[in-house]
């Protein structure tokens, strides 16, 4: 049993021995899980951001992090006091409210949406009947928020990123949700449960290899991952919707974006590669690693491509992804539902 399992264990053990029934025996059940995956999300960000920077370093030829402590492992924590110990500036023209509430409110919706992931059979918190839609529709309001961070620094370069960043992610939002349609078919519903023991023979990625890359593709704009980090185009509109944020609210949207490449990856091999379906290692670990696999991968993608032009992107994603997502579904319902 997992690190997790045993927290959770404990909690229901702790439950049972104070006479804690119906709801509030729930709400403790639920606090430790959120506690527990939420030191994983933690341990994954600062992990994979030292992990990112050899890997980058190691393929572009330099070194990387390497002075603070072995193989540079402690330069992720030497930057995370930096940048706290730095003066929080908030923009003059800025809608305080706004400005200030966006990134924390993304922050916990990916959080949320990681909690109402399956990491196992018995690691499992919540099963929706329409779990896979719930995430879907969450994540779609995520356009809308980075809209209001870009709208509310009062920078209109801030504000035009903010624009760019929404027109790609609706872009790529409409073959995405064609994929997760022809997953729902292949599976016979959106339970996340469910569709993880549909794979039980045949990963999906094996069955639907072109659903696989559309998604893969339409994920990477969803988590504005290189090439499709178009908020950050150097020689236009410098840090794009994230020009204004001073360095403690750098640090947390740093910790954001790993945090939502840990839920992209979750959903990928989720969707994919079977989740927690593995031989001999709990289950548990094999979605972990198969996780692990997945974001590595991302790093590869984000070392070796450029940013792509936003006229380009666009055209990519309406010219190529959206027929290729409803050659998928057309596809998977004449060879497996017809």
């Amino acid at each position: 049993m997992t690190w997790i399992g045993e927290l959770v264990s404990i909690a229901s053990f702790v439950s049972s021995y104070l006479n804690l029934t119906g709801t509030l025996a729930t709400a403790v059940d639920a606090l430790v899980y959120a506690i527990a995956i939420s030191i994983l999300i933690v341990a994954f960000d600062y992990v994979f951001g030292w992990v990112e920077r050899k890997t980058i370093a190691k393929i572009q030829g330099r070194h990387g992090p390497t002075f603070a402590g072995k193989y540079g492992i402690l330069q992720n924590l030497a930057d995370f006091v930096k940048l706290l110990s730095k003066e929080h500036v908030l923009p003059k023209r800025a809608d305080r409210l706004m400005f200030l509430s966006t990134i924390p409110i993304m922050l916990a919706l990916t959080i949320f949406l990681i909690l109402l992931l399956p990491f196992s059979p018995t690691l499992l918190e919540s099963n929706v009947g329409l779990g896979l839609l719930v995430i879907f529709v969450l994540l779609s309001f995520m356009p809308l928020i980075i809209f209001a961070n870009g709208f509310g620094s009062g920078n209109k370069f801030a504000t035009i990123s903010a624009q760019r960043s929404v027109v790609m992610l609706l872009s790529y939002e409409v073959p995405l949700i064609f994929v997760i349609a022809t997953v729902g078919l292949l599976a016979g519903g959106y339970n996340l449960v469910n569709l993880i023991n549909a794979q039980s023979q045949w990963w999906f990625v094996i069955l639907m290899p072109i659903g696989f890359f559309v998604f893969f593709v339409a994920m990477l704009a969803e988590l504005e991952r290189p090439p499709f980090d178009i908020r950050e185009a150097d020689n236009e509109l410098i840090a794009g919707w994230l020009t204004d944020v001073s360095a403690p609210y750098y640090t947390l949207a740093l910790f954001l974006d790993y945090s939502r490449m840990f839920l992209g990856s979750l959903l990928i091999a989720i969707l994919f590669f079977g989740g927690w379906s593995g031989p001999i290692l709990p289950p548990f670990v094999w979605l972990l690693l198969k996780v692990f696999i997945i974001s590595f991968f991302i790093m590869i993608v984000r070392a070796s491509m450029v940013r792509m032009r936003i006229d380009r992107l666009l055209r990519f994603g309406w010219l190529w992804l959206l027929p290729l997502s409803l050659i998928n579904l057309i596809l998977t319902y004449l060879v497996f539902i017809r």
